[in-house]
């Protein structure tokens, strides 16, 4: 297969977390015999640094044009400390997922059994832990209108949704459920807000369309009390915009580190995988952070286009490094190893899975086969 990817790397530890990612396709295509072209552009800060726009047109036209995007992170303290800057990075990314039509935002959540003991949360509470959150991604209050008042003194925002938007993730949410374990779980908060109501009514009806998966209803407040005391309860999640936002980041303390949770957005023509993590700006440049999440994007990447094995061997790579603690610190506290290492050893994995031992003690001592 031939893909064309844009690559999106954005700011902060962006650029070296998808130059693991990118290495694992590289991989896989030398592997597989797939050919792969990477077509890099600006977004978020450094786009704005350089443009003056978090999303310049050419970024955006280059993603519209290719098969799929690998997106890094984006933010800068100089934003991030400055909110009433007019231009700023998530800007970029809230119009990137609006233009590309990317409405459904896939979060997987998995508690490594390699990991357990690694978590903040106990091991009998997190044990078995397998999620997929479904969170709507264009729509809702992130999206809806806003208003300040002349004086400063009054805000507003508008959490809008239309049957359309719900049915079509709720579609997808459910189809997802019939090939995991046929469970689907609606958060909302529909004893408050009238859109909650609408999604609450028009997601039991297309229940009847899904005899096999078993659907019920639970309060944002009580799902985020849920996923700290049983997450393990959960299979997959349907929320909207905001509620998934605070949600899945809630989610990702379980597997006990953040820089192991994946992502992909799609649409109905286009799709973007990136970790969901942020741009991390103090770890810039040290070799620190964790690339397994931009890794496993990439093998979200492959399962998007049928590539399934392709996608698995990733997934065992990651799994074998979690397994012989070939980490980065947030992980490994004793014996890290950088960003690059990480890369190298589930890169090399992927050429030589059957050469696990030898290639763990040459990314110890520097000598990846593919450094």
């Amino acid at each position: 297969m031939k893909l064309d990817i844009a690559v999106l790397s954005g700011d902060g530890i962006g650029p070296e977390v998808t130059a693991q990612a990118i290495k694992a396709l590289e991989a896989i295509g030398h592997a597989f015999d797939h050919t792969f072209i990477f077509k890099e552009a600006l977004v978020g800060a450094t786009a704005i640094d350089k443009t003056g726009d978090p999303l310049p047109e050419e970024t955006l036209q280059l993603c519209v044009d290719t098969d799929a995007v690998l997106f890094g992170a984006i933010g800068d303290p100089k934003y991030d400390n400055d909110p009433s800057a007019p231009v700023r990075p998530e800007q970029g990314l809230l119009k990137l997922r609006k233009e590309l039509g990317l409405y459904a935002n896939i979060r997987p959540v998995k508690a490594y059994p390699t990991q357990l003991d690694k978590s903040p949360l106990k091991r009998e509470i997190i044990e078995g832990t397998d999620i997929s959150i479904y969170r709507e991604l264009t729509g809702g209050i992130y999206f809806g209108k806003k208003h300040l008042s002349e004086d400063g003194e009054l805000a507003s925002d508008l959490c809008e949704y239309s049957r359309a938007e719900i049915e079509r993730i709720a579609h997808q949410a459910f189809k997802a459920a019939e090939k995991r374990r046929n469970k689907l779980t609606l958060v909302d908060k529909a004893n408050v807000l009238e859109s909650s109501r609408l999604w609450r009514k028009v997601v039991k009806e297309i229940a009847y369309e899904y005899p096999e998966v078993a659907l019920d209803f639970l309060f944002v407040d009580n799902a985020a009390m849920q996923m700290i005391l049983n997450p393990s309860q959960f299979d997959v999640i349907l929320t909207e915009n905001m509620f998934g936002d605070i949600i899945s980041d809630e989610a990702s303390v379980i597997g006990g580190s953040i820089g192991l949770l994946a992502s992909a957005s799609v649409g109905d023509t286009c799709c973007m995988f990136e970790p969901i993590h942020g741009s991390y700006p103090q770890a810039t440049g040290k070799g620190i952070a964790n690339p397994i999440a931009a890794i496993l994007s990439a093998s979200m990447l492959l399962e998007h286009f049928d590539l399934l094995e392709e996608a698995n061997l990733i997934n065992s790579a990651v799994e074998k490094a979690l397994e012989l603690n070939v980490t980065t610190p947030d992980i490994n506290t004793i014996n890290p190893l950088t960003t690059e290492k990480v890369g190298d050893f589930i890169a090399d994995y992927i050429l030589n899975p059957k050469d696990t031992n030898l290639n763990f003690e040459n990314i110890h001592i520097g000598q990846s086969t593919i450094i």
